[in-house]
């Protein structure tokens, strides 16, 4: 049997590539995995059949050089393993195409939105959904008109595995916080912080290219101790019902993995509602009885492979349905599972 070619991004460290690239290890068909990465010291190295070192996203022979290994290798489906490459991707999806190559990422509308906090809170807010209160700050003049705390303050591009993330539990911690960041990105938002530590959820709402629904799942977090957390600062607003501690997840989750309707229904209405194409990933948290939701990622998630270890395999779906032609159960079932991550050496 001929070994179907598959190419993915951004392989090395503990992104979403790495993640994809378990997931498919995971499979039972026969693959023939092309990787790459930005640099030759990377952990996908010795975990794919065929490694290149490729420019960043923005350089200009990034494309091409992508192109170039597509012939080269016979690749058949692309995913891609981070944000700046899906961003590149999206923008030239024509090029791919016209190649005969399948790229299973979401539409162009929803990747605009998604990428954007901002823009996704406004879509919340239209389609009437939950989500924590919201304010976009470009300049320091603009503190006053935030009155709720605490508060976490974030790029409102980028940003991914809670980079560039700071907690004001005040008016006088606020200040100096969005201060610093503004030198260092000048978009930012200021969330409400909403419910607790235990309350936290990852949810994966995987469409096919078409809009029709497949499946959902979720990761209830546990965010307090070892690599679950970013950011933990003692509470001291008084508030008890915010928990002990706040804390900011980091982009390497753990916890229980299921179905968990009463946070995956809320979702995907959510997903129904921006006619999400392909892989849509919502983080949120579940508190007074409702799903919060504060960042909706138009792409493959950091629970990927957490995923794929119960059954729930995003990546070899998309190659069954578009490769292979097979036929997709929807709603499949599937264990739930509690799964922690450690440190992992790979010397190179």
């Amino acid at each position: 049997m001929n070994k179907i070619s598959v190419l993915v991004t951004g392989v090395g460290g503990s992104g979403i590539g790495s993640q994809i690239l378990k997931a498919l290890r995971m499979s039972s068909l026969a693959l023939d995995i092309v990787g790459t990465d930005t640099t030759n010291k990377s952990t996908g190295v010795k975990d794919v059949d065929h490694f290149y070192e490729v420019p960043l996203a923005n350089h200009a022979g990034y494309l091409p050089t992508i192109l170039e290994i597509c012939v080269a290798q016979n690749v058949k489906i692309i995913f891609p393993g981070s944000e700046p490459e899906l961003m590149a991707f999206n923008k030239h999806r024509l090029i791919f195409n016209t190649a005969g190559i399948i790229m299973p990422i979401n539409t162009e509308e929803v990747i605009d939105i998604c990428l954007d906090k901002f823009k996704t809170n406004i879509f919340l807010s239209e389609s009437g959904f939950s989500f924590p209160r919201t304010c976009r700050i470009n300049k320091i003049e603009e503190i006053p008109s935030i009155d709720y705390y605490p508060v976490i303050i974030k790029p409102n591009t980028g940003g991914s595995g809670s980079n560039g993330v700071m907690i004001a539990q005040n008016r006088e911690e606020l200040t100096p916080f969005v201060s610093f960041l503004l030198n260092i990105c000048p978009d930012l938002v200021v969330q409400e912080y909403i419910g607790n530590t235990e309350s936290e959820y990852t949810v994966g709402i995987i469409t096919s290219l078409e809009g029709e629904f497949i499946n959902s799942i979720a990761v209830h977090r546990i965010i307090e101790s070892g690599l679950g957390n970013k950011l933990k600062i003692k509470n001291v607003t008084g508030r008890i019902e915010l928990g002990k501690n706040l804390v900011v997840s980091s982009g390497i989750s753990q916890g229980t993995v299921g179905k968990f309707p009463h946070v995956t229904k809320p979702c995907e209405e959510i997903a129904k509602t921006i006619k999400s194409k392909g892989p849509l990933n919502i983080q949120c948290r579940l508190a007074e009885g409702k799903v919060f939701v504060f960042e909706i990622n138009p792409r493959y998630s950091g629970t990927t492979s957490l995923r794929a270890m119960v059954g729930f395999n995003e990546p070899e779906l998309m190659i069954r349905k578009y490769l292979l032609g097979e036929n997709i159960e929807t709603n499949f079932p599937f264990p739930e599972k509690t799964i922690m991550r450690i440190l992992k050496e790979v010397m190179l």
